[in-house]
């Protein structure tokens, strides 16, 4: 064999090679994902969670899907977002250790959320879906949710995406993952401003206020020399009438 048959041959294997690699990470990461977007998951928050479905049948449609909130981190309100064409069932189940929220007892907690789309749709070949919940509280003592996903095909093919996260690789049906950031110092998303930043603030608004009055000021002692020119025009005016009349009676 020449060599230049060996390295032509080498070349194909290579592309070969290179191809299946790209479409087998292709298919790796289309796969059911949990996101929050427009804002921060934060431990012992409330947050909104979309559940991102692409469809990877190219002939069959996806008509349900099922998410599983984990046992260990339980969240006792979790709300679903309408969407047309589908129903949303919430499913509970009893806590061994009731916790408070707001005043009051709480003994049971959201296990599952499934979606069931109505006769006549479905998320086809080539597109993907989006479900959202609002859920809290998020847990204070970690920072994932690793929440499973099952995907059904209207074909009756079913796929569990319940793989929890491996160090340094994608799993194969890999779980959707929420991260949460750690909660700000004295837990109030809403507290009140640094004592620098609220003198800076009263310094801003001073000085616009000076502006302001300046500015009004300067305008008021424009329209009062405008004034004066115009008495002093139409005094002017009336002497040089008043000559013409004298001189004309002469």
């Amino acid at each position: 064999m020449s060599t230049h048959r060996f390295f032509a041959r080498a070349g194909v294997l290579l592309a070969v090679a290179g191809s299946a690699a790209l479409l087998g990470t292709g298919m790796a990461s289309a796969h059911v994902t949990a996101k929050v977007i427009g804002e921060t998951a934060t431990q012992g928050g409330y947050t909104k969670i979309t559940f991102r479905v692409p469809n990877e049948d190219n002939a069959a449609g996806t008509t349900k899907l099922e998410i599983k909130l984990p046992a260990e981190y339980p969240l006792t309100s979790v709300r679903t977002k309408p969407i047309a064409g589908w129903t949303a069932v919430i499913t509970k189940t009893k806590l061994d250790k009731p916790v408070e929220s707001h005043g009051t007892q709480i003994t049971e907690a959201v296990s599952s959320v499934t979606w069931t789309a109505a006769a006549g749709t479905r998320i086809g070949p080539g597109e993907f879906g989006e479900f959202e919940v609002s859920a809290g509280k998020l847990p204070e003592n970690t920072d994932t949710l690793v929440i499973p996903a099952i995907q059904t095909y209207d074909s009756g093919k079913v796929v569990a995406w319940d793989q929890p996260p491996a160090d340094g690789t994608e799993p194969e049906k890999p779980a959707p993952v929420v991260k949460l950031a750690k909660k700000a110092a004295g837990g109030d998303h809403h507290a009140e401003p640094a004592a620098n930043e609220t003198k800076a603030d009263d310094h801003a608004a001073e000085a616009k206020a000076a502006g302001t009055d300046d500015t009004a000021r300067w305008l008021g002692g424009a329209g009062l020399a405008v004034g004066a020119l115009g008495l002093g025009l139409g005094a002017g005016a009336t002497i040089r009438a008043r000559r013409t009349v004298a001189k004309a009676g002469e």
